[in-house]
């Protein structure tokens, strides 16, 4: 086995009520991905799919054809991304609720809590101006909401498609250090009632960047933004109790490809004032600098990225890479598997960022520039002998 690609998916392409008050009805991030402009000569936007159009996923043959594409790819299944925000208030749910009870696809899937606030900044209002009003505030309840959140999630762990690691449902939390208490009120609680239902645990997975700027009091860290600290922000995770983490290199990228302290006034004006530098940065030497030795450990999982571009999202901190192709991320990926070559087969896992995130420039799917490209990439470095 050269390596489990599990793909983050977007449930987001399909109108619900919340994004037709804020942006207009019908409203999906297709509405910014059609509507993106280039910022500068040769800049690659708009960006408009190909194969799959500009789908609505409420229909279940796009479905199919979604997992059909990334089956034949290597792919070993999706990893959906799940809003819970506390006092079981959700969102996007309903995409995946389909899948789990039609049984269709029938193709491995398992969950990633995408456990922050959604904000008017989130997405580009008129004229790109930043703002924060609240549409869905993240809250920890406590023990009782989280009984209800596992009691949610059990069906999908249960079901026979639900991807496994150390035979225990792997689950993903997208921000690890926001939750609190988190070993000791959320993960072990969730381990015990895993265990009550038969299960025989579940395996955490903390999504991470491999720096970061430590704002919580946490010691250890000399400088804001370290690149050479990775061990520090990893262990930080699974001090927590989560088994693993899936671990980025954005922030690292920038910081040295940009110089530090670009990098933080670029935030500081930003931040302060609202402005927005945007940064170009070549995709090849950005993947060059994207992984550390420490994406080598057993319970690290690096990430796959295609591309990167949030322009057509978001006003905020753009850094967006250029000049990404197939062909180089092909050679991405070759980089990624060498990092995982030494682990047991279990533990090969690389995080595909992303399947579908259009509004980040960050997908395989099929392109009109690209067609299958970045799919086939895929398939030629994980299925080649």
């Amino acid at each position: 086995m050269k390596a489990r690609v599990i793909a983050y998916y977007l449930p987001q392409f399909h109108p619900i009520p919340e994004n037709d008050y804020w942006w207009g009805k019908g409203f999906t991030e297709w509405t910014n991905v059609a509507k993106a402009k280039p910022l500068f000569k040769g800049h690659y936007q708009p960006r408009i799919p190909a194969d799959l159009g500009f789908y609505d996923l409420r229909l279940p043959e796009i479905r199919e054809q979604q997992a059909q594409m990334a089956k034949d790819a290597g792919i070993e299944g999706f990893c959906y991304w799940h809003y819970w925000f506390g006092n079981g208030k959700q969102l996007l749910q309903r995409i995946f609720d389909e899948v789990l009870e039609s049984g269709k696809p029938d193709f491995p899937f398992c969950l990633g809590w995408a456990n922050h606030s959604w904000k008017t900044s989130t997405w580009v209002q008129k004229g790109g101006v930043k703002t924060d009003n609240m549409i869905a505030e993240q809250t920890y309840p406590g023990k009782d909401d989280y009984k209800q959140h596992f009691d949610y999630v059990l069906k999908a762990f249960k079901d026979p498609r639900y991807i496994q690691v150390d035979g225990k449902p792997l689950f993903v939390v997208f921000a690890p250090n926001e939750i609190p208490n988190c070993k000791t009120e959320f993960i072990d609680y969730w381990q015990q009632l895993a265990k009550e239902n038969g299960l025989n645990g579940i395996h955490f997975v903390g999504y991470t960047e491999n720096t970061g700027k430590i704002s919580d009091g946490v010691k250890g860290i000399q400088s804001a933004f370290p690149v050479d600290q990775s061990a520090f922000f990893y262990n930080r995770v699974i001090e927590k109790g989560f088994d693993a983490v899936s671990s980025m290199g954005f922030y690292r990228v920038e910081n040295i490809l940009q110089g530090k302290i670009r990098f933080l006034l670029k935030r500081q004006l930003y931040n302060r004032l609202g402005l927005s530098l945007i940064s170009r940065l070549d995709y090849e030497k950005a993947m060059e600098n994207y992984y550390v030795e420490e994406d080598r450990w057993e319970n690290v999982y690096p990430s796959l990225i295609p591309q990167w571009d949030r322009s057509p999202r978001s006003a905020g901190l753009n850094a967006i890479y250029i000049d990404s192709t197939p062909e180089k991320f092909r050679k991405a990926i070759q980089t990624a598997l060498k990092l995982i070559e030494n682990k047991k087969d279990e533990h090969r896992i690389l995080f595909l960022k992303s399947w579908n995130e259009w509004a980040e420039g960050n997908y395989v799917e099929p392109d009109l520039r690209y067609g299958m490209g970045y799919i086939n990439a895929i398939k030629e470095t994980i299925f080649a002998l």
